[in-house]
């Protein structure tokens, strides 16, 4: 099953199915197993569950649980026909994470010859980009192009841009005019320096190689450094992106020939690669089409409402002629909702690619302030523009027209909204961002980190029994905790809390929770095959919440999930003006 080939009604029919059924097993996804001892979460599963999985090895756990490609199930003993419907249930009602029928292996041939330099990106986009990064900006890259051609639209905004990378692609790769925007600062500054360093790299090539070799490149990318509020409105996100259209400075001219500089360049190579390879048709085709009658028009460099010399043209809402392209990459929380808000309501946007992340940081109605949440910081005063309906003394009003009250991350679809328990906890939506893939390797391979789930749950019950009142508390990252007896990953866990060691348990108590490492590890893994369907409804409510709006999305398993586990992007289009 796959979002390609669902019509609105069996979208809807998925929702209900997927509520119906992580409603049934909430005591599990909503469980923490660090309180696996103190809860005593074994016994909450049916008896003939725990006995069937509790004799399991760690690659049984992998092959018979949690794997969707596994063909040949060896089980040691027969199944209740409950667990059976449970794990088939879960994998059924998920969507896949990898392109292809049938979930087919689509492997990285990209970094088969060096493993941390992809060969499908040129190598002035490989520098300060790690292996991970290089293949989701590769792929994004590709995708936003594609998007920009289709809703003949140059100008790309950039939200949560980090340093820059996917900003860069697009711009000096892909010739886009882009806007980056990062609350960050020192992420903005170093995002300046590189674009910097590869501008020099650039004009070095074209000395070499002649005035073609930039003919892709675009104009130097613009960065903000701005915090988008999820209550604002799009009048007010798009004054912020035009008043730093409007006020920023022409990049500075170059001064490529000092010793520093020619020391951080980039050395060319004999053979240069292309800037960007063509991305794969198969994967990234979007079967939109604009209206032949009214298309949008191009975009041009000032995209925002502001004239060649930073002054504003008029009012923005009358800008007919300004489009952009929205696009996120993992945009954190609330920002991947917040932009989709955008693009349903703003027409000046015509099209969105977002790629979502973190989603125990999305605010809910039952917790509209989860842990982790990202506070709006202050905001500057904003010299005002004669004659501009837009301006606010502040950059994000709070009064009421300039806010969006009760608009939370999940869910965003009135469907969804409806539906019998369709509420996810803190709990279900932080398991959603676990990376599956890499778990199943550790279960293969035995890895000796996953005791560190029985450790910290042992750790738990050795707090609670001296300290009632400290329940859930975060210990700080033990290193290598996995190498360690247990009687020093506790002191060492006990001290971080301001605990003595004296408060270990009877070593009798203490070995027999130990014993049980086998057991947690296959209650972390009932919660992990939950996992992909927390996801499935979380993305699938912002499909529906698009085509209540009228706007026809797709969903892709864009990246390879060994890479880059939050591997799926919502990417739609408007197809009339």
């Amino acid at each position: 099953m796959f979002t390609l080939s669902l019509s609105s009604q069996d979208q809807r029919d998925l929702a209900r199915n997927l509520t119906t059924f992580l409603s049934q097993y909430k005591y599990i996804s909503d469980s923490y197993i660090i309180e696996f001892f103190t809860e005593d979460l074994w016994e909450r599963l049916p008896a003939q569950w725990r006995e069937v999985l509790c004799g399991l090895s760690f690659p049984q756990i992998a092959d018979l649980l949690l794997d969707t490609k596994c063909q040949e199930k060896r089980y040691p003993s027969a199944w209740p026909l409950s667990l059976l419907a449970f794990r088939a249930t879960a994998h059924a009602l998920s969507f896949p994470r990898r392109a292809g029928q049938g979930g087919a292996v689509d492997p990285v041939e990209e970094f088969l010859k060096n493993h941390s330099q992809s060969s499908m990106l040129s190598h002035i986009f490989r520098k300060h980009v790690k292996p991970k990064k290089q293949h989701e900006i590769r792929k994004l890259g590709s995708l936003v192009k594609q998007l920009c051609d289709q809703t003949n639209c140059e100008a790309v905004v950039d939200v949560g841009s980090g340093q820059g990378h996917l900003t860069r692609f697009l711009s000096f790769g892909l010739g886009l005019s882009v806007t980056a925007i990062e609350a960050d600062q020192r992420l903005v500054t170093m995002a300046t320096k590189f674009d910097e360093e590869l501008r020099c790299t650039l004009e070095k090539e074209k000395i070499r190689d002649g005035p073609s070799h930039l003919s892709k490149s675009g104009p130097s990318p613009h960065h903000v450094v701005g915090w988008v509020n999820p209550k604002a409105s799009w009048e007010l996100f798009l004054r912020q992106l035009r008043e730093a259209e409007c006020t920023a400075a022409a990049p500075s001219p170059l001064d490529c020939s000092s010793r520093k500089r020619r020391r951080n360049s980039v050395e060319l190579d004999q053979t240069q690669a292309p800037l960007a390879t063509g991305p794969e048709p198969s994967a990234l085709s979007i079967p939109f089409s604009v209206s032949a009658t009214t298309p949008p028009p191009h975009c041009s460099t000032n995209s925002f409402g502001c004239s060649p010399h930073g002054r504003h043209s008029g009012e923005l809402a009358g800008q007919s002629d300004k489009s952009l392209v929205l696009t996120g990459l993992h945009a954190c929380g609330d920002l991947s909702a917040t932009l989709l808000r955008h693009f349903v309501e703003c027409p000046h946007v015509r099209g969105i690619t977002s790629v979502a992340c973190c989603y125990m940081k999305i605010t809910t109605r039952e917790y509209p302030s989860p842990p982790g949440l990202v506070v709006a910081p202050p905001a500057p005063a904003l010299a005002p523009a004669p004659q501009d309906p837009l301006d606010r003394p502040r950059l994000f009003a709070d009064d009421s027209d300039g806010c969006c009250p009760g608009a939370f991350g999940y869910p965003m679809s009135s469907w969804v909204r409806g539906l019998p328990g369709h509420g996810l906890s803190y709990k279900a939506r932080e398991g959603a961002c676990h990376a599956m893939e890499d778990y199943l390797q550790r279960l293969r391979e035995g890895s000796l980190l996953l005791r560190t789930h029985c450790y910290r749950a042992t750790l738990e019950t050795v707090i609670r029994e001296a300290r009632p009142e400290m329940r859930r508390v975060g210990v700080q990252t033990i290193k290598k905790a996995h190498l360690l007896p247990f009687t020093e990953y506790a002191r060492l866990g006990l001290a971080r809390l301001g605990l003595p060691p004296s408060l270990l348990l009877e070593p009798g108590r203490l070995e027999a929770m130990l014993k049980q490492e086998a057991r947690v590890v296959v209650y972390f893994s009932l919660a992990l095959l939950l996992a992909p369907a927390v996801e499935t409804l979380v993305l699938l409510d912002r499909i529906i919440y698009l085509q209540e709006n009228g706007v026809k999305s797709k969903l892709l398993p864009l990246f390879d999930p060994e890479l880059s586990p939050r591997n799926f992007v919502l990417v739609a289009m408007k197809t009339d003006c």
